[in-house]
């Protein structure tokens, strides 16, 4: 069995978090920069990661978080949010972005350009809105797995509430909603979820294979 699998295998949603011990500095790089990592539709990453390490403000935060006190145990809280409207400026930002780092010229990139903003430009509101918090779940699985990878506890919510959150976090101001959270730290060594044997289909059921 591959390190990976047995990796996976490993890791589990904690239900109690050592509130003493902090992930170092290193390891919050690395789920950093494998969020912005993440594949998203057009590559528009309307998707924003916001590292919370306050215990005041995680404390705060439960109370949002129906009870669950992960929040506040935790080393860090990632909140994944999604941006809540997609302009003409932040797709022109895109490919100004897309242009300084390959160089492409504008003969090539202005079609791509143009049709991208008349096809938002079509969208309402919750319709962007969805489309961007499907980006979100990719997001998601992928710091699943990079914890794993990191040997990083985590446990996904989405049972909280997004309007306490983004008051709290002050997001509205930055254009950003929350739809997300991920506590990250290390598993309390009494959490006796840890030990539990996971249970899943059985692989024949969960694949079909065509060959």
């Amino acid at each position: 069995m591959s390190d990976t699998i047995k990796n996976l295998e490993w890791r589990y949603a904690v239900k109690k978090f050592d509130a003493e011990r902090l992930l170092p500095h290193e390891k919050v790089e690395s789920l950093k920069r494998a969020f912005n990592l993440t594949a998203t539709s057009f590559g528009l990453q309307p998707i924003t990661l916001l590292v919370l390490q306050n215990k005041g403000l995680q404390e705060e935060l439960v109370a949002h978080s129906y009870g669950q006190q992960q929040v506040a145990q935790a080393s860090h809280v990632l909140v994944i949010c999604i941006q809540k409207t997609i302009s003409k400026d932040y797709i022109t930002n895109y490919f100004k972005q897309v242009q300084k780092i390959r160089g492409t010229s504008d003969s090539i990139l202005n079609p791509f350009k143009e049709a991208m903003v008349d096809d938002f430009s079509k969208k309402d509101v919750l319709e962007i809105r969805q489309w961007a918090k499907n980006q979100a779940y990719l997001a998601l699985g992928n710091l699943l797995t990079i914890c794993a990878m990191e040997k990083v506890d985590s446990c996904p919510m989405e049972g909280f509430d997004p309007m306490g959150y983004d008051a709290v976090l002050q997001l509205e101001s930055k254009g950003l909603s929350s739809v997300l959270v991920l506590p990250v730290g290390y598993r309390a060594e009494d959490d006796m979820f840890s030990d539990f044997k996971k249970v899943r289909k059985d692989l024949d059921d969960s694949v079909i294979e065509i060959g």
